[in-house]
């Protein structure tokens, strides 16, 4: 009984701390909402008990300031601790914080610290429109997905012509009427109205993000878009009253502004928070990858339309007719600097990704050529395979029957040399059988440390008692002091002989010529050269087919290179054939180099 009473004890207590412990944390996430709650009614109540003065007005004004300069520093910190994309999109908002943050100093230098009212026109007004800019090429920077194939100049003229695009309503429609020919009345409309706009675009692009996202970038995009909804609310109720003459800073039409800047922290530090990640791109998604070009395309086709109608439809002094014509003007070209820029860096890409295409497009034939020839041989082996020990049978018998007869002492002289000649026949023939079992890979050879250059030294002596007649010289050019290959020397020495065979037929074909031989190093490899300046070979990607030849009928079996490019590969190797631009052929063998002998030794175990 009493351990039971203590394990109930026990669990109670362990359910109070863990109740604690969601209790400490739901109160860490959820901070900053309170302390916002806490200053909103603070504000309320001080606009609301203080009388209208420069006190007022300090505080009003030092509270927004302080605000927009924190939600500055937290996009910073954003984008210090992000990474590609997300790191650009944070960037932008710090640097519409920072705007936004620029305007404010301005009006709370006048209002709190000269004492002065904002004359108007305000120059801070440009800033303030502008600030907006920086927020919507972020939105339109999309860093929920995955980062694209683009580089950060395409980001960059983006966001620089959709700033181009912005100033240029603002210069158009709002400037003339207050700079131009000050209209107090007709700049503040304008001003009013097209800084609405723009936060409704902006509230359109975050409402879009927020249905088609999900997971901690889907709470974020909402978070931004609480924020200037209830900002856009705010401006716009403020502008009212500035047009009615009842605002002031710090009365009450303050405290949803000052509720939008704390909902814009909000969103900062819930950013560190979730440190969110980018989302599978949908499938249906690759129509919006076109979307900011088309944009460009219809700022710039606008151009000429609000030319015309500044120059024909307006109805305004000329002056101002002038300079919305002129402005249009210098839109047109700059915007349209930026759009070749950005077309001819596209085009690059676009030559960039041909000339990979076409790189993997020949891997890919390679590989399926060398797909079919390994299938060709492996068929191939099987023939031989099947047909080399059938032949090993009755060689044996002959083979023991030769040298039964020349152990006789009953046979003449003559028989026992003719019978010794049987046998080296029966043996010639199985040392071929054995090297066709070990085309086919039925029987492996022996493989040993290898000197390539001696080898291919030994080869073209074997060869020189056949040039004497042919008008045929070989140059040969051996790199001294050549790392080893593992390898079997004799199937070695038969794939040189190969080459150089063919070589000194098609040679023979144009009545001599030369033939260059080398062996060098490059890299971990080990390249053998056979260049002659012969007629060069019709189809050098089919010279290695079973069966294929260049030869007259009667003359060769084409096997003989078939053979070389398996035994090539079984030493791990590379050979390749191509015409020269002066005439002649190129067969290229490469090795690699062997390291350590006992190592590759159990390689070639293992093969």
């Amino acid at each position: 009984m009493g351990t039971e009473v203590t394990g109930c004890l026990r669990w109670d207590l362990s359910g109070m701390s863990s109740n604690t412990r969601i209790k400490r944390v739901t109160f860490r996430q959820h901070w900053w909402l309170a302390g916002s709650a806490v200053l909103v009614l603070a504000c309320a109540a001080v606009f609301l008990t203080t009388p209208r003065g420069v006190a007022l007005y300090t505080f009003g004004d030092l509270t927004a300031l302080l605000l927009i300069a924190l939600a500055t520093a937290v996009m910073v910190v954003n984008a210090v601790r992000n990474h590609g994309q997300t790191r650009i999109f944070w960037a932008l908002m710090a640097t519409g914080c920072l705007l936004w943050t620029i305007n404010q100093s301005l009006w709370t230098v006048y209002e709190a610290f000269l004492r002065r009212e904002l004359p108007d026109p305000f120059v801070g007004d440009i800033i303030l429109f502008a600030h907006v800019v920086p927020f919507m090429a972020a939105v339109a920077l999309r860093p929920h997905r995955p980062q694209e194939e683009q580089k950060l100049y395409f980001t960059t003229l983006n966001f620089l012509m959709l700033l181009i695009w912005w100033m240029f309503l603002y210069t158009f429609i709002v400037f003339p009427d207050e700079y131009i020919a000050t209209n107090v009345p007709v700049y503040s409309r304008n001003f009013d109205l097209l800084y609405l706009l723009e936060n409704l675009v902006l509230l359109a692009s975050l409402g879009a993000l927020a249905i088609s996202t999900k997971g901690a970038w889907k709470r974020i995009y909402l978070g931004l878009f609480a924020a200037n909804a209830l900002y856009a609310f705010s401006s716009e109720t403020m502008n009212m009253a500035i047009a009615a003459g009842q605002y002031f800073s710090g009365s009450l039409y303050d405290v949803p502004f000052v509720a939008s800047l704390c909902g814009l922290v909000w969103v900062g530090l819930l950013a560190l928070r979730l440190k969110p990640v980018c989302e599978p791109a949908p499938q249906t998604s690759n129509r919006w990858l076109a979307l900011a070009p088309r944009l460009a395309m219809v700022a710039i086709l606008s151009l000429p339309l609000m030319g015309f109608y500044a120059m024909f439809l307006a109805q305004a002094p000329d002056k101002l007719r002038y300079f919305r014509v002129l402005v249009t003007l210098a839109a047109m070209l700059v915007l349209g600097a930026c759009v070749f820029i950005r077309q001819f860096l596209l085009d690059r890409q676009l030559v960039r990704l041909l000339e990979s295409s076409n790189q993997s497009l020949e891997n890919l034939q390679r590989l399926q050529s060398q797909l079919v020839q390994k299938e060709k041989l492996a068929s191939l082996g099987q023939l031989v395979a099947g047909a080399a020990h059938e032949i090993n049978n009755p060689l044996a018998a002959i083979l023991g029957y030769s040298e039964l007869l020349s152990t006789t002492g009953s046979l003449s002289s003559d028989q026992i040399t003719m019978a010794r000649k049987i046998g080296f026949q029966a043996r010639r023939t199985r040392d071929l059988v054995s090297g066709l079992l070990s085309f086919a890979q039925q029987s492996p050879g022996e493989k040993t440390l290898v000197e390539v250059g001696a080898l291919l030294q030994r080869a073209i002596q074997m060869e020189m008692l056949n040039l004497e007649t042919r008008k045929i010289r070989v140059e040969t050019q051996i790199e001294p002091d050549l790392a080893r290959i593992w390898g079997n020397s004799s199937q070695l020495l038969q794939c040189c002989l190969q080459i150089i065979g063919n070589a000194l037929d098609a040679l023979e074909e144009v009545g001599g010529g030369v033939l260059t031989t080398s062996v060098r190093r490059e890299g971990d490899e080990i390249l053998l050269e056979f260049a002659d300046s012969g007629p060069g070979i019709r189809e050098p990607r089919r010279v290695f087919d079973p069966f294929y030849t260049t030869k007259p009928i009667g003359k060769g079996t084409g096997l003989g290179l078939s053979a070389t490019y398996g035994m090539v590969q079984d030493h791990h190797g590379q050979i390749s054939c191509y015409n020269r631009a002066e005439g002649g052929a190129v067969f290229v063998l490469r090795f690699p180099v062997a390291r350590e002998q006992s190592a590759l030794g159990a390689q070639a175990a293992k093969a």
